[in-house]
């Protein structure tokens, strides 16, 4: 699961925009009304220096191609600086040495159950049954999880088998293992990199594709040419057309790696690609936004796992209506119970004995903190009546009073007959009554490119597109994870696959 794009969260490592691109030697000629310039021929060429297609460019130039990378950014990394870096595999060292008994079939069997069996089978398959071949190569690079890992499972849904694990500085911390790894081939000769190139399109003859068509900060075009390409270039969510466009929800978020703006997809469906994935759109939990902006930016987030503070205030939707047990202990059935309202947008709603009593719910803050947000904060509200908060915050006053109401008898009661929540310390009735709006949203993207078993980039009848391939978050958590958050089944597949893609399954055309 990615970290969201939070000032406090940023990474030690900062996402450079001003360095110098690197220099390629090229013939100049005239095309499509722009100035082209030509480039030697690659036996692959990567476009994404990030999760999958760093590992891509590293096996592929110790097989002895010739391996080109295209990133957009000056420096290579992509999602990793932004990702809490949680990955899963069965059957590692780590298990090993722990006693743990795993394998890939469990593995694949929790992915599925976990999914509601609404992820593709062939790829989830795929990356499980590599996966520990991944983890154990990093742990030989560097990485060095935590003693206490491999875990069960961390704000997502847990698995049958201690699988989960990663290291202390999240994705960097899987960064700093193949980053060097990746700059010594550089170094030897055996893999060039074009920093600063955003590549624009793919090149076709008779249906196949035979190079990508890249341009510099500059706006000078590059057309260089290849035996096959791989579409490692990240997913769409920092481009707020498309992420409607895909999914048919907004992004009210603005969180997500900037250079994820979906080029990789715009490039696939020109050459005869389809998606998948977008029936099974789901967002995470709800952060308080900086404003109402859409997108906007995330500022803080109010803890809703119950299993680090339970539930003293009620959540409703913009209709005042309650619509899960806030004190559920599936993070999937809240996250998809949020993802099914209006605008996914919900409000805590509890009042002044709550406050006074309650542990205070967001991270680093006290009870002063609290009282000066529902003074100037454009997500806090505070009034003396129900129906005068109702009008504050946005929300239905008739069925936020009739929602109270029937809380507070259920309260009573001790049973929750709506929702079935279980803890419910207090009732909500003594003025001044708050309410604080927050929001759900994405920050990685649902719908992929679709791919074959060989990651192959698919046409709708299912034959491939020769030469293309796809791994990385292109694919889609849609398809990766289903309709569900599956702990570590993003980003250790995309490395998987790269590994897979640059080892193996990408053919050398000699």
């Amino acid at each position: 699961m990615q970290k969201l794009f939070d000032k406090a969260e940023l990474s030690r490592r900062q996402i450079l925009i001003g360095a110098s691109s690197a220099t390629v030697g090229m013939a100049v000629f005239s095309g499509g009304g722009k100035t082209v310039h030509a480039a030697d021929s690659w036996d692959f060429i990567i476009v994404g220096g990030g999760t999958a297609g760093l590992p891509a460019a590293i096996f592929a130039a110790r097989r002895g191609a010739r391996v080109l990378v295209i990133e957009a950014s000056h420096q290579l990394g992509g999602t990793l600086f932004l990702s809490t870096g949680q990955m899963s595999a069965a059957g590692t060292q780590l298990q090993s040495r722990k006693g743990i008994s795993d394998s890939a079939q469990l593995h694949f069997d929790d992915v599925m159950r976990i999914s509601r069996n609404t992820a593709d089978p062939t790829l989830v398959r795929l990356a499980v049954t590599h996966a520990a071949d991944t983890f154990d190569w990093l742990m030989d690079n560097g990485l060095t999880p935590p003693d206490e890992h491999p875990l069960l499972g961390l704000a997502h849904d847990p698995y049958s088998v201690e699988r989960y694990a990663w290291g202390p500085e999240g994705g960097i911390s899987i960064l700093e293992a193949i980053e060097p790894l990746v700059l010594a081939e550089e170094a030897a000769g055996r893999l060039t990199i074009w920093r600063g190139m955003r590549a624009r399109e793919l090149l076709m003859r008779d249906g196949a594709v035979i190079g990508v068509r890249a341009e510099d900060d500059s706006g000078k075009v590059t057309d260089t040419f290849c035996q096959s390409a791989l579409l490692a270039s990240g997913g769409y969510a920092s481009n707020p057309e498309m992420f409607y466009a895909l999914n048919g929800i907004k992004q009210y978020g603005s969180a997500s790696y900037p250079y994820c703006q979906g080029d990789g997809y715009t490039m696939a469906l020109a050459a005869g690609a389809y998606t998948r994935g977008k029936e099974n759109y789901r967002c995470g939990s709800p952060r308080i936004m900086a404003s109402t902006d859409e997108p906007a930016l995330p500022d803080t987030r109010f803890i809703v796992w119950p299993h680090l503070r339970p539930p003293w205030e009620i959540q409703v939707n913009v209709n005042g209506e309650r619509y899960v047990a806030e004190d559920s202990a599936s993070f999937d059935e809240r996250e998809l119970a949020l993802a099914r309202q209006p605008d996914l947008r919900t409000w805590l709603i509890f009042d002044q004995s709550i406050l006074d009593a309650s542990p205070t719910g967001i991270d680093g803050w006290d009870k002063q903190d609290f009282a000066e947000a529902f003074e100037s904060h454009p997500m806090f509200f505070k009034a003396q009546t129900l129906d005068e908060l109702a009008e504050k915050s946005g929300v239905d006053a008739v069925g936020l009073v009739s929602t109270v109401e029937r809380y507070n008898r259920s309260q009573a009661s001790g049973k929750d007959t709506d929702h079935g929540r279980a803890y419910m310390p207090l009732p909500i009735q003594k003025a001044p009554f708050y309410a604080i709006r927050q929001q759900g949203f994405s920050i990685t993207s649902t719908v992929g490119i679709a791919a074959d078993d060989q990651l192959r980039v698919i046409r709708q009848d299912g034959s491939a597109i020769d030469g293309l391939y796809a791994a990385g978050e292109i694919l889609g958590s849609g398809q990766l994870m289903g309709k569900s958050a599956v702990g570590g089944m993003m980003i250790t597949p995309a490395l998987t696959f790269g590994r897979l893609l640059g080892g193996s399954l990408l053919p050398l055309k000699v």
